[in-house]
């Protein structure tokens, strides 16, 4: 049977689920809800941080909550693009070469340190991200839907690492950073690893696959004013134009402001975006889609302060612009920017 959730649905869903990953992962709303909201999306996420700030732990949980077939790839300088995608085998048996499904083949994939492997390796990747298939020697074999890749990369001892090229950077919708906890967030981390005993945490499954998918279709539905559209376009479009950048973002960039912005909505309680929204996924959306001009590095200008100040020159839309109108074919015709259409539906 299949299933079908309404948006008001998906808001409870998405908040039973961060609960679920809350029990695992201390202090993390902020973080959590961006990835989910990437997942939501139907995209891919970088989680880039320093060790040991539970950016495994969070993948993991994740995959237990959405209840996701989930597979671990560390990613070493010796991995071959094989390793990930399955190779053929002869079967002494059947006198057949027969093929042998490598862990590309999940709902979510866990690239753990994928910084850490060459290029080659690397570009494995992208077929299956883009594509949700994987060719070898010729024969394409397509993966289970929904398909996800949550990586992680730290950004320490770069001896030995391969930066991820551009084009792979841009794959990913959100490049999300964790942070260190706080002490009080820090003391619970140790208050219940102590009160559960043990080293190992699991979380409670509140979907499946067809659920997950479900709900990702009905984030289609989501109401997007042609005002907050034009915003997505306006910030993309100044990082193109801004001094301090030796290139700016692609469309891609745009296109990733406003799919995350509509799951962040939904995340939020609400079926319809506002600029704040688009304000809140924007630094997780573009600041791995723009390169700093190398000689303002010593300046400590990065790419976080050039969209931070691109978003304060950046004009957002205000509430008396526009009629809202639905970027997916729905909306109320007629409603001021931002108000709620009378059928939208939001969470007390």
């Amino acid at each position: 049977m299949t299933v079908s959730y309404s948006v008001s649905q998906v808001c409870d869903q998405a908040q039973r689920i961060l609960g679920e990953v809350e029990r695992a992962v201390v202090g993390k709303r902020r973080a959590a809800e961006l990835v989910l909201s990437g997942i939501l999306a139907g995209g891919h996420v970088l989680m880039e941080d320093y060790p040991g700030l539970g950016k495994t732990l969070a993948a993991r949980s994740f995959a237990q909550a959405l209840g996701l077939g989930f597979a671990r790839a560390q990613f070493t300088p010796d991995l071959l693009p094989s390793d990930l995608t399955g190779s053929f085998l002869y079967d002494q048996r059947s006198h057949e070469f027969t093929f042998r499904q490598g862990p590309l083949f999940t709902g979510l994939l866990l690239a753990d340190e994928i910084n850490r492997t060459p290029p080659k390796t690397q570009s494995a990747l992208l077929e299956a991200m883009q594509e949700g298939q994987v060719t070898v020697e010729g024969e394409t074999f397509p993966l289970p839907r929904p398909f996800h890749v949550l990586a992680t990369a730290n950004p320490v001892e770069y001896e030995g690492t391969y930066p991820l090229p551009e084009a792979q950077l841009d794959r990913f919708l959100l490049r999300v950073s964790f942070g260190y906890p706080t002490p009080q967030e820090e003391w619970e981390v140790l208050q219940r690893r102590m009160g559960r005993r043990q080293e190992a945490q699991t979380v409670g499954q509140v979907t499946d696959a067809e659920g997950l998918l479900a709900m990702q279709q009905a984030i289609e539905g989501v109401t997007v004013d042609e005002t907050v559209g034009q915003y997505c376009v306006k910030l993309v479009d100044a990082t193109r134009r801004h001094q301090h950048l030796l290139m700016g973002s692609s469309p891609r960039g745009s296109l990733a402001l406003l799919l995350t912005a509509r799951a962040y909505a939904v995340v939020q309680g609400r079926d319809y975006v506002t600029p704040e929204d688009v304000k809140a996924v924007a630094h997780a959306a573009l600041d791995h889609r723009v390169t700093v001009r190398p000689e303002l590095w010593m300046n400590e200008v990065t790419s976080s302060s050039v969209v931070e100040s691109i978003l304060s020159s950046t004009p957002a839309p205000g509430a008396t612009t526009a009629s809202a109108t639905s970027g997916s074919g729905t909306g109320a015709a007629g409603a001021s920017a931002f108000e709620r259409p009378a059928s939208a539906s939001t969470r007390p």
